[in-house]
């Protein structure tokens, strides 16, 4: 990627009307822009983290059985009716047709299109257990959207439902989960902050989960037991002040942000539809179902949120556009040019600056901006010293070291 290509530029200043971190950090850097309240277009730079993020999670639920597919973001009316919610979920955005006159929904969630499609293909034991995800934009008429990509009217979000025969299929396949979202955030660079969170279960099991990641830009309170490294939001706090794993009492307070959420359904979907197999005897039993979701704007948000400083972000390795940004200063030119065709050829993602204009010090401000794991500047001064210069992101000072050892040093990162 040369920077002097690029369809983006970066801002000087953030738009006076965003007030979270992540906002005023992803426009100035040029990774989103916003069209209005809760909608944003992800620029080139903000795609690949975003695309960098999915990976991670399709990794993840493929390594637990998840069979990827894609269902609609338009849904029939008929579906929302069949559990209820065209009239209770307050969130939906519903609109007529102006041609059909039929009325429709756009995707708050996916349960109404998940469960019949299940019903197509499951009538035995034997359809049993099954796992399907999609990586999909979601739709939700928040009264309020803020926070930047936290909270958004249109967001992308990842969801699995998972299928049983009985809860204690589904039991065992919903602990395999929380170990999957450990990995995700772990993955992520955000393992350290995220802790798996009790929250109300509803109807069918005493708790459910969420992934709560300590940052000041929350808008959760949770409460940490440090003994067991899990937390207990504050819903589930006012009816038991304990860890619901070890009964301790000193728990502390802290703001979040919820990047994901696990539930056991039971059979709320699934009765509504008669979503039902038959056993081993012949009888009639309905499936019993969980669903796991993680929002990708979010996390790529929170993660905005939690490395940053006050130069701009520092984007973890395994989510950051490129891993090498690439900074060519006067009378480096050719040598840069050579070394960002030589790294390419090794296979390291670069953002190569090979800009004219900007002055030096404007393209260093960029780069921190930016937030590329590792900096790597030629100029006429390295070149005399026959060196070159590097810095990682996360550290204040710059080296430099010998030009063959650039492919070791970019490995070891």
């Amino acid at each position: 990627m040369r920077q002097s290509q690029f369809f983006t530029k970066t801002l000087k200043e953030a738009p006076r009307d965003e007030e979270s971190t992540n906002a005023k950090l992803l426009i100035r850097a040029g990774f989103v822009h916003k069209e209005m309240a809760g909608v944003y277009t992800f620029l080139p730079l903000g795609l690949k983290v975003l695309k960098n993020i999915e990976n991670i999670i399709r990794e993840e639920m493929n390594r637990v059985g998840g069979q990827e597919l894609f269902m609609p973001a338009l849904h029939p009316k008929e579906n929302w009716e069949q559990t209820g919610r065209w009239d209770s979920l307050n969130t939906l955005f519903r609109f007529t047709s102006y041609y059909t006159k039929q009325e429709y929904a756009l995707g708050a969630t996916h349960e109404e299109i998940v469960v019949p499609l299940a019903k197509t293909f499951i009538s035995s034991y034997r359809d049993l257990p099954q796992y399907v995800y999609q990586i999909q934009n979601k739709f939700r008429d928040e009264k309020r959207a803020k926070s930047g990509i936290l909270r958004g009217r249109e967001f992308l979000m990842k969801d699995l439902y998972s299928f049983h025969k009985d809860e204690a299929d589904l039991d065992t396949y919903y602990e395999k989960m929380k170990d999957s979202y450990k990995r995700i955030f772990e993955k992520a660079g955000i393992g350290h902050v995220t802790y798996l969170t009790f929250a109300s279960g509803g109807t069918f099991s005493k708790y459910s989960h969420e992934f709560q990641t300590i940052t000041e830009a929350g808008e959760d309170t949770i409460y940490l037991c440090e003994k067991c490294r899990v937390a207990v939001n504050e819903e589930i706090i006012k009816e038991q002040p304990v860890c619901p794993e070890c009964q301790n009492k000193d728990l502390k307070k802290e703001k979040a942000v919820e990047v994901g959420n696990i539930f056991k359904l039971g059979t709320k979907y699934s009765e509504p539809f008669s979503l039902s197999y038959k056993d081993e005897k012949g009888k009639e039993n309905l499936v019993v179902m969980g669903c796991y979701g993680i929002g990708l704007n979010r996390l790529m948000g929170v993660i905005a949120e939690v490395f940053h400083d006050e130069k701009g972000i520092l984007w973890p390795k395994a989510v950051a556009p490129a891993l090498v940004h690439l900074v060519s200063l006067q009378g480096g030119e050719q040598k840069a040019e050579e070394l960002y065709e030589d790294l390419l050829k090794k296979g390291v993602e670069v953002l190569y600056d090979d800009r004219l204009d900007p002055s030096p010090g404007q393209k260093l401000t960029d780069a921190d901006l930016i937030g590329i794991p590792l900096r790597i500047v030629v100029s006429a001064k390295t070149i005399s010293a026959g060196k070159i210069e590097v810095k990682k992101r996360n550290e204040k000072q710059e080296h430099l070291i010998d030009e063959r050892e650039i492919i070791e040093y970019i490995h070891s990162l």
